[in-house]
């Protein structure tokens, strides 16, 4: 994510290598770069502009002050703090104080926006105790429909559809009316796209608004294009006045522009951000955190988040019992793996991580990498799954022979199996769990059993 950007703000920060304090020379030589690097990110330059000579006046105004803080680390942090205020400042709730709450979503076609509804109903659903109510009113998209029946089911929410009525207006307000007498909490209304802004669009989308009066309005964009995103952005809020952006894509995006340049130009904050397809890949956008990516300071905060929502106290008190009995095995594995999985790619993951995501940036880090581990577990048995002690060389045989792998793969496996398991026990006096589960990333990983 917005690797690019990253990299050119890393060398205008080595303008200050060996440097005592900031300078009118050294900072005039860094704010070049910055411009250059936002530039090049896709961002406006008049926004660009305003953003480096902010940052120029912080620096010339802290030079003095700040004796005891290296130059280039100062600069870091005005970047970073003016940043965040270019992103929003703060992050920014949505409104579900209504019985029930209506959310609607615009945006153009192609933009994510049946996706985002699923995902979103799934974050209300499980994060929110909410009983959601998603409403198919795309009556154009061939398929639409059903890709929005699929998701709905997917992630365990009802979908309200009327197949035969073609008049979005109406299916809105059918369903606002259905979710009132159901006793919805949330009606989410997934809106259909254009290929560009255009007067029907435009007033069939108006029209829908005016007709349910939603608590909510969020305009979903694909943040890979750039500029073009905030443009169309600008374009929506003059006629629509929605409450909120939603960035999709932020996954492929290694640029950055429309996160940078979206809440300065419209004056709307963005509320979530969305990478990758799985229904999970949903979050709440947080700009101090993107900042920190953006610099390369990684988003700790955000991965723990993540490792937390996968966290069963309940099954975790079983774990720890079965570790210290040292009987962890690899229906255990299995299970850590799966909810390894559950928080992301295994690259977005490590690039939360301070440090780490410069160290993998240039990796191509497989997200099917544990599919090699849990091809080797799914082959053995019941029995061989609850007891690893069991795996002789003729079971190794059968194992290689059913998972594809060779003999020598089984060995490597089962050793590190071993030794995780010794290590697990051990660090189990110490209830260091995290430590657990690192070593675990570590066997499942990229650059095991290639």
């Amino acid at each position: 994510m917005f690797d690019s950007l990253s990299d050119k703000l890393e060398l205008a920060f080595k303008n200050f290598k060996g440097e005592a304090k900031l300078t009118e020379i050294n900072v005039a030589q860094s704010i070049k770069e910055i411009r250059r690097a936002l530039v090049g990110a896709d961002v406006n330059y008049k926004i660009a502009k305003e953003f480096t000579d902010k940052i120029k006046d912080k620096a010339l105004g802290s030079s003095n002050v700040l004796k005891s803080v290296k130059p280039g680390a100062l600069m870091v942090k005005i970047v970073q703090d003016e940043m965040t205020a270019l992103m929003g400042g703060d992050a920014v709730g949505i409104d579900l104080s209504g019985k029930p709450s209506v959310i609607l979503i615009a945006g153009l076609q192609g933009s994510g926006k049946t996706t985002f509804t699923g995902k979103l109903a799934k974050f209300l659903k499980e994060k929110k105790n909410k009983n959601v109510l998603v409403t198919a009113c795309d009556v154009y998209r061939p398929a639409a429909i059903d890709q929005l029946t699929v998701l709905a089911e997917q992630v365990g929410v009802t979908i309200y559809k009327e197949e035969e009525n073609k008049n979005p207006v109406s299916i809105a307000q059918n369903a606002l009316v259905h979710a009132i007498e159901n006793k919805f909490d949330v009606v989410i209304v997934d809106t259909a796209g254009r290929l560009a802004v255009d007067k029907e669009m435009m007033d069939e989308i108006e029209a829908i608004k005016s007709g349910i009066d939603p608590n909510e309005t969020l305009f979903v964009v694909d943040s890979m294009t750039g500029q073009d995103a905030v443009n169309t952005a600008k374009a929506f809020n003059d006629r629509i006045n929605y409450d909120g952006v939603v960035l999709t894509k932020l996954d492929g995006d290694t640029r950055g522009g429309a996160a940078l340049s979206v809440k300065y130009t419209v004056g709307k904050p963005i509320k979530f951000i969305s990478t990758g397809e799985k229904m999970e890949q949903l979050d709440i956008f947080y700009p101090d955190r993107m900042a920190q990516r953006i610099l390369g300071m990684g988003d700790i905060i955000s991965f723990v988040e993540r490792a937390q929502d996968q966290f069963d106290e309940e099954e975790a008190a079983k774990l720890e019992k079965k570790i210290k009995k040292n009987k962890f095995d690899f229906n255990d594995f299995l299970k850590q793996i799966d909810q390894i999985k559950k928080m992301g790619d295994l690259k977005s993951l490590m690039g939360m991580i301070p440090g780490i995501g410069k160290m993998t940036k240039n990796l191509d880090i497989d997200d099917n990498a544990f599919k090699k581990v849990e091809c080797i577990i799914q082959s053995m048995t019941p029995h061989e799954r609850a007891n690893p002690e069991v795996l002789n060389m003729s079971r190794k045989k059968r194992l290689a022979s059913g998972s594809g792998r060779d003999i020598h793969d089984i060995n490597l496996f089962i050793k590190q199996f071993d030794q995780m398991k010794k290590m697990m026990h051990m660090l189990s006096k110490g209830n260091n769990m995290q430590n657990m589960m690192a070593n675990m990333q570590k066997m499942g990983g990229p650059g095991k059993f290639n």
